[in-house]
């Protein structure tokens, strides 16, 4: 086996010791849409630290997931509750929720809105900046 594989595979034994204090933090929903009885997976919100970071990572559902992975993908109205999950005062959310929206108010008038009423703390706003989705 190669090393990167080694070190893939540890990065993600790493993120799964994660999971029960994520599913607590979480209460068992996804962190973005609020939706339970669904599979959860972690997700690292990049730029990922050298070993992962439970303030760094969230909880999502695999449709959040598979949006992450494949922004272009993010379209509609459906994600209108992000105009609410901006304002968490957990940073990780926001940081997601703000570079969503960012990526839906290319062509969503209302995302386009929340995204200019949105206030982030200094260092959330230039860790969202940071790594566009």
């Amino acid at each position: 086996m190669g090393k990167g594989y080694e070190t893939h595979q540890a990065r993600v034994q790493a993120l799964q010791g994660l999971g029960k204090d994520l599913a607590r933090r979480a209460k068992s929903k996804c962190e973005l849409t609020g939706v339970s009885g669904v599979p959860l997976k972690a997700y690292e919100v990049p730029p990922v630290s050298d070993g992962p970071d439970i303030d760094r990572t969230l909880l999502v559902s695999e449709a959040c997931m598979e949006v992450l992975e494949h922004p272009k993908r993010l379209k509609g109205r459906e994600w209108q509750g992000l105009a609410e999950i901006v304002w968490s005062e957990m940073p990780a959310v926001q940081v997601v929720a703000w570079r969503m929206l960012t990526q839906l108010a290319k062509n969503e008038d209302w995302a386009r809105e929340v995204v200019e009423e949105v206030f982030l703390d200094e260092a959330v706003e230039a860790w969202a900046k940071s790594d566009l989705l």
